[in-house]
């Protein structure tokens, strides 16, 4: 019995070991996963198991120690054996041309500085030691000098290898300390968020601190169950390992299992830095992750020593840092807005401030309930954030700040335009004004169906478009298509060119896409893409309006609340009414389907990654031109997923789910043969 024991558990308990150590550097690293994550889940049940029965035989380097280890009863702190020391900010491109000037100065050189540029993540700074191979220490960054120990925190994170992998020509470090950025990503930051509400837990402000909290807890099985990743940046202390340059370190953590940031690129001159970090920076909002900024550093590991370091920072680095993205302000007021769909919005009225070069005075609030869960009062000092093109909006109360003057906000029980009782149905977080003819929705209907994406009428803005609606000449956006020189000229302001200019805009916007068309008419849930769906699938309006919603639902992009929608609004006269005065007053459908069969009809593609030759709206485009549709998101019924550099989980469920997977060459070979997709 002894030698069952001591023989078969060893030998299988390895195996297992060593197989998901395998399979979660496939997945984590190479981003080319080998089995399903079911198989994957019961490989790592078996493996605890049989841990569990044989506790003799448990080890720190087994995958197990992923869904965590017995809570700590406080943290301890260790030593650095390289300080891990801050960096200095550059906010323009002269400060970072001073850093070259000052970097030529110190070596007495006049000779080109070669760099490398990598993004700066917005996370919490690690340092990871291996001893022998197998990750045996990890601590937070603390002061720079000493830093808590969270190794069992880091083990949990899927990204960090457990044990180093063994490339040829490599030899295992006898000692090897890596740094790196611990992150969550957005979609992770999303869900976890979701969590925190659905247990009635408190939401975290931003992915930055989610990741410190997450970091930070006593119990690692908490930790375990945070959507953590990491990018390696460095080494510290090290033996045995050769190199040259900062950017072979890179190269060579890459090989022994560590992620390293696609962006990152070397022998860059200071103008190329310069340029580098232009890209980056166009880049920001559509990463999967928050950075703030481009760390520039001098690749030579010889000049790096030669330039050494202050008490605080490397003379060798700097950080050109972008223009914040969240901000302090006061809450002034909370207006109510009315939209096309006759949903009550509360909107924010800010003291002005400056966000990443952005004056700034409203913020979105969602709704009711999200005011009451962040308790928003007015009079409040507000943590504001804004990123990109997107809306402003509130991340947290300051309450410190608070004096005791702040009001409790309550959505008005009557529309605030046209004084209707506000309805707010069972399952929904938005309050709505239920009259269609409330000029608030009128007006925001009307501006809707003028917009580029729609009719696109040039000259139809705002201030005409609430004249027309106040003086009641147009109630609906049929009505426009009536409008003559003679309505138009009795307007505020409205000379005889600038009618004549909105005529002769109206005409212009007669012929008409049917998936523009469709669009325009504010269909509650179809955006552009789902109006794209519907012109494609359906002849016309007739064709439409005569399906029931679980023949809608069936259209591959289309969900059951979106299907109910569009039954329910050809259910209303009036709606067909307005469709049929609109295609009276001479407007022409140029209906998709009539399109000739190209080589992608019928086929779901899905693009992931980034693309070289293309952008991503260019390939829609292509596809959807050529009888293709393209998805957001990788479902058994995606034909082909185009994957580009860097491509995430879309690449990795497109391979679970059997879905081929083409590149660009192989897209354009395929345009330029105008060849059917099998």
């Amino acid at each position: 019995m002894q030698k069952h024991i001591d023989k078969l558990p060893v030998s299988k308990i390895e195996l297992l070991r060593k197989k998901l150590h395998k399979h979660n550097y496939l997945y984590y690293i190479k981003d080319d996963p080998e089995i399903s994550d079911s198989e994957y889940d019961r490989m790592m049940k078996e493996l605890i198991g049989l841990e569990k029965t044989y506790p003799d035989l448990s080890s720190p380097d087994s995958p197990s120690m992923r869904v965590g280890a017995p809570p700590l009863s406080t943290f301890v702190t260790t030593e650095h054996s390289i300080p891990m020391l801050s960096l200095d900010n550059a906010f323009d491109d002269n400060d970072l041309l001073e850093f070259d000037k000052r970097i030529k100065k110190n070596l007495n050189t006049s000779d080109e500085i070669l760099y490398t540029a990598e993004p700066k993540l917005d996370g919490l700074a690690v340092e990871l030691v291996y001893e022998n191979g197998s990750l045996t220490k990890a601590s937070t960054r603390g002061d720079g000098t000493k830093g808590e120990l969270i190794t069992e925190n880091i083990r949990t994170i899927r990204s960090v290898p457990l044990i180093l992998q063994t490339p040829n020509g490599i030899k295992t470090p006898d000692l090897l300390e890596v740094r790196g950025e611990v992150f969550i990503g957005h979609a992770g930051f999303k869900k976890l968020n979701q969590n925190q509400l659905a247990n009635n837990l408190n939401i975290f402000a931003n992915p930055r601190n989610a990741a410190a909290g997450s970091l930070r807890q006593l119990n690692s099985k908490i930790t375990a169950k945070r959507p953590l990743g990491i990018f390696s940046y460095g080494i510290g202390k090290t033996t045995d390992i050769l190199a040259e340059s900062h950017w072979e370190y890179l190269c060579i953590l890459k090989k022994f299992g560590f992620r390293i940031n696609p962006l990152i690129k070397s022998g860059l001159t200071i103008k190329g830095a310069i340029e580098c970090y232009k890209k980056i920076s166009e880049k920001r909002d559509f990463l999967p992750y928050d950075i703030d900024g481009v760390v520039i550093k001098v690749d030579s590991l010889k000049l790096q020593q030669l330039l050494g370091a202050t008490s605080r920072s490397p003379r060798w680095a700097i950080a050109y840092k972008f223009a914040a993205v969240q901000e302090t302000t006061k809450l002034i007021n909370i207006e109510v807005q009315v939209g096309r769909t006759g949903a009550l919005t509360p909107v924010a009225i800010l003291a002005p401030v400056n966000i990443a070069g952005v004056n700034v005075t409203r913020a979105t609030l969602h709704n009711e309930d999200e005011i009451k869960r962040k308790d928003i009062k007015t009079g409040d000092t507000v943590l504001v954030q804004r990123a990109g093109d997107v809306i402003p909006e509130i991340v947290k109360v300051i309450d410190s700040m608070r004096t005791g003057n702040e009001k409790t906000f309550s959505m008005p029980a009557k529309c605030p335009v046209c004084g209707t009782e506000v309805v707010r149905e069972k399952n929904e977080a938005v309050a709505r004004c239920v009259n269609t003819n409330c000029p608030a929705q009128v007006k925001e209907r009307l501006k809707h169906f003028a917009s580029k994406a729609a009719f696109d009428i040039e000259g139809l803005g705002d201030k005409l478009v609430e004249q027309l609606v106040e003086k009641k000449i147009c109630t609906s956006c049929a009505d426009i298509f009536y409008l003559n020189m003679e309505k138009l000229k009795a307007l505020d302001r409205m000379g005889e060119l600038s009618a004549k200019n909105i005529i002769k805009a109206i005409e212009k916007s007669k012929k008409i896409s049917f998936s523009r068309f469709i669009y325009g008419l504010g269909i509650r849930h179809v955006g552009e893409n789902m109006a794209k769906i519907l012109a494609k699938k359906y002849k016309n309006f007739d064709e439409l309006a005569s399906r029931h919603p679980e023949e809608i639902e069936a259209v591959e992009g289309i969900g059951p609340v979106a299907a109910e929608s569009i039954f329910n609004y050809f259910r209303q006269d009036k709606n067909l009414k307005i469709i049929n005065r609109i295609i009276e007053s001479g407007v022409t459908v140029v209906y998709d389907s009539i399109k000739t069969k190209g080589a992608f009809e019928g086929k779901t593609f899905v693009i992931t990654g980034t693309l070289e030759t293309w952008t991503r709206n260019q390939v829609k485009k292509i596809i959807e031109f050529a009888g293709g549709h393209v998805s957001s998101s990788v479902s058994r019924k995606t034909n082909y997923l185009i994957a580009g550099k860097s491509a995430g989980s879309k690449l990795v469920s497109a391979k679970t789910l059997g879905v081929k997977i083409i590149n660009e060459e192989i897209f354009q070979k395929i345009l330029e043969t105008s060849t059917e997709l099998e």
